[in-house]
């Protein structure tokens, strides 16, 4: 019977001790878990802090430009249209096919693209003039002193405002940065660059007229990235954007200006996510990076073109000639290949004829960037 007993004794007491560590032990389990949890609390509340904070500064950084207001009584797109115009593109833009607009009338964001941007281009279209002043076959900005090139510029952008006053026009300097050329030069690259000088010239003009400055690059045998990296003290200018002249991009054995070149979408995708870091890096407000396209095969494999949160990017048609010709490769070349905007290029000494404002706000989608030359 004693022994019955102690052994009794020391079951009952092992069966308490055990009940006791498991009780312990599902407290500091409770304890552990409740602090888990208020530090996830704490973490996903800082990580919001942090979010907010970023999105503030974001939008503390301001764009700097000065759209010119519409005139009193500019009218909206829609009621200066016929039904049919709000419904269907242009019969010359359409060349054959359904006429269905994909993107109505006063929008420029292009069917089945986003902007997740703070960008310009979201409330507002940019009337460019482009070229070098050094040169009277590139483009008006050679045929015109700055102060009278910038009175020009805001004559042909008011006209913009005016057409549509739902989304006034900014007056836009593009200015070609590195040219293209037939001799391989120093370098062996088959461009020069435009003089810091003239370059600085350029850029204070803009500043002090409040208007976009575009920094054009022609590329020869360079990539597109390097070219773009050569520009970085004005790129950390707030109202400095990008773009790419994709024509004059040549291979080995090819020349500048004789051999129609192209750009392929993985390099223009190497320059929009440069441009957004650098975005990033320098706190700057979100930049554009515009692309220019001649013929089929200037830009190749476009669906590698993808913006980014700090860049917007705009596909602009290059050709010269007849209407109807330019609005149907418009179509072809844009909305049809759609990137995220749309741009269009006019002529003034080579197009038959000259579109106005309201003709080319026909087009589908609205082009966001309108170019002269």
């Amino acid at each position: 019977m004693r022994k019955l007993f102690l052994f009794l004794l020391v079951a009952l007491i092992a069966l308490v001790t055990a009940c006791s560590n498991s009780a312990s032990t599902n407290e500091q389990t409770d304890e552990k878990t409740d602090q888990q949890a208020a530090e996830e609390d704490e973490s996903k509340e800082t990580g919001k802090k942090v979010e907010d904070n970023q999105k503030e500064e974001k939008e503390e950084v301001a764009q700097p430009f000065e759209p010119l207001a519409p005139s009193e009584d500019a009218k909206p797109l829609k009621e200066t249209m016929t039904e049919e115009e709000l419904a269907k593109m242009p019969v010359v833009e359409a060349h054959g096919e359904d006429r269905t607009r994909k993107t109505p009338v006063g929008e420029t964001l292009m069917e089945g693209t986003t902007d997740e941007t703070d960008g310009i281009l979201k409330d507002y279209r940019l009337v460019a003039y482009y070229g070098q002043p050094n040169s009277t076959q590139m483009g008006i900005l050679g045929e015109m002193e700055p102060e009278a090139l910038m009175t020009k510029l805001k004559e042909q952008t008011q006209a913009y405002s005016d057409a549509d006053p739902d989304r006034p026009a900014i007056p836009t300097i593009e200015l070609i940065t590195t040219i293209a050329q037939r001799d391989p030069g120093p370098n062996g690259k088959y461009y020069h660059m435009t003089s810091e000088e003239d370059i600085d010239e350029y850029a204070a003009l803009a500043k002090k007229h409040n208007a976009i400055l575009m920094l054009d690059v022609q590329l020869g045998r360079d990539t597109a990235l390097h070219q773009v990296q050569l520009l970085e003290k004005w790129l950390k200018l707030p109202y400095v954007h990008v773009a790419i002249d994709t024509e004059f991009h040549v291979k080995e054995g090819q020349t500048p200006g004789i051999d129609l070149g192209s750009v392929d979408g993985s390099e223009v995708q190497e320059v929009v996510e440069y441009v957004s870091d650098f975005v990033e890096e320098n706190d700057l407000p979100d930049k554009i990076v515009l692309v220019h396209q001649f013929t089929d095969k200037a830009v190749t494999n476009k669906q590698l073109i993808k913006p980014k949160d700090n860049v917007e990017v705009a596909l602009n048609f290059d050709g010269y000639g007849d209407y109807g010709t330019k609005m149907s490769l418009y179509r072809k070349f844009v909305r049809n290949e759609p990137v995220q905007y749309g741009g269009f290029k006019i002529f003034y000494n080579k197009d038959q004829p000259v579109l106005t404002p309201a003709e080319v706000l026909q087009l589908d989608p609205n082009p966001a960037i309108i170019n002269y030359q």
